[in-house]
């Protein structure tokens, strides 16, 4: 791997749950040489990367530190976490004015960035506001993505594993579309193991299964106000392959060009990244069923753009 890879300095827009745990999950895993959290909240701001700061010396990580928009300017990776968090009985897309007008006015006090830097968005509605971003950041599309259907998938994945008594690992495939309501799980990408899930599920366990990973976030929203461990660590595999180049297939949220018959919109598919950011689209050819869930969920985040 080439030295000018190696991704040194990340910024986290955004010190609630999301971004505090984010940041952590990077620290832990000995990701980067500098970590900053910049929020407006400078209380809480200050006291996140003062209490990650205690752990620094089972780490090695280089720091991390509290600090501002400037401090954006010249970070390798900038992960945005910030905006106002779904409530128990909000979707993900009841949040799109608030968390619109949240992105731009964040990017309108850091202003211009390096232009070799990638962005990673976790803030929901993730597709909306990665195809924003895409559009006022100024940087090749390629090196602005969403966290997507990641943690979707994550949570399928771990359904699997707990219903067959195998590593989750063992388990390949995805959840596709939309990272909310009209997400889908691409049960002919799903094996365990190298066996396809439809020889040993049966359709109605299927559509069971689908349920319960699409509304598992309503009820962690309900008994605990908010999902973060997750999600960090989604965050955490991607920044992963972007400095070690891994080259590795997620689906993230990304600009599409004719994928399954979807163009000019972000939204949860797979994508090979490596240190460039989205490498390219991995190409999955979806049935016809699979196929028209996927143009559903196009056609329903396209309304909000």
């Amino acid at each position: 791997m080439e030295n000018e890879k190696l991704k040194q300095k990340i910024a986290v827009i955004g010190a609630g749950a999301v971004g505090a745990t984010t940041a952590y999950s990077l620290m832990i895993k000995n990701l980067t040489a500098e970590i900053v959290l910049v929020d407006v909240n400078k209380e809480k701001e200050e006291g996140e990367s003062l209490d990650m700061s205690d752990a620094m010396s089972f780490s090695e990580t280089g720091g991390v530190k509290a600090g501002d928009y400037k401090d954006v300017k010249d970070a390798d990776i900038i992960i945005l976490t910030a905006g106002v968090a779904q409530k128990p009985g909000e979707t993900r897309l009841d949040l799109v004015a608030k968390n619109k007008a949240i992105t731009i006015s964040i990017f309108k006090e850091v202003g211009e960035i390096k232009s070799s830097a990638i962005i990673v968005v976790v803030s929901n509605p993730v597709d909306v506001i990665t195809y924003l971003v895409q559009e006022i950041s100024g940087l090749p599309k390629n090196q602005v993505f969403g966290t997507g259907t990641g943690l979707d998938t994550a949570r399928l994945r771990s359904n699997l594993a707990k219903r067959f008594d195998v590593d989750s690992k063992q388990v390949e495939g995805f959840v596709l579309g939309e990272h909310g309501d009209s997400e889908f799980v691409a049960w002919s990408t799903v094996s365990i193991g190298g066996k396809p899930i439809k020889e040993i599920l049966k359709e109605e366990e299927m559509i069971k299964i689908a349920d319960e990973v699409k509304n598992e976030v309503y009820e962690i929203i309900k008994d605990k106000g908010a999902t973060y461990y997750g999600i960090a660590m989604v965050v955490a595999d991607i920044v992963e392959a972007l400095i070690l180049d891994q080259n590795k297939i997620l689906p993230v949220s990304s600009r599409l060009k004719d994928w399954n018959g979807v163009s000019d919109v972000c939204l949860g598919s797979t994508a090979v990244v490596g240190a460039s950011g989205i490498v390219k689209p991995w190409p999955i050819e979806l049935t016809e069923a699979e196929k028209i869930k996927f143009q559903d969920s196009a056609t329903k985040i396209k309304q909000y753009l």
